[in-house]
């Protein structure tokens, strides 16, 4: 193995430790099919972005980061 795998693997098990840190750590709604139907509107008008918005925006964040390292991973140990 190269340098740069070695580093896309340490990158990549970062990521996903704090992926998993950050999926764990959200709360969950428990609305079910009748928050689907019923839908819960009045979280859409808010004003400022709470802490919930914030870790929900983070985790998207860290979670494309993780599918573009792991690419970049395949690709990497694709000759291998």
């Amino acid at each position: 193995m190269n340098p740069f795998q070695i580093i896309l693997l340490v990158l990549q098990g970062i990521v996903s430790l704090a992926l998993i840190g950050l999926v764990m750590s959200q709360t969950t709604k428990n609305e079910g099919l009748t928050g689907t139907i019923g839908g819960n509107i009045s979280a859409n008008f808010k004003g400022k972005p709470g802490f919930e918005e914030h870790l929900q925006m983070y985790t998207r964040n860290i979670a494309i980061a993780f599918g573009v390292i792991s690419i970049l991973v395949a690709i990497a140990f694709r000759g291998n």
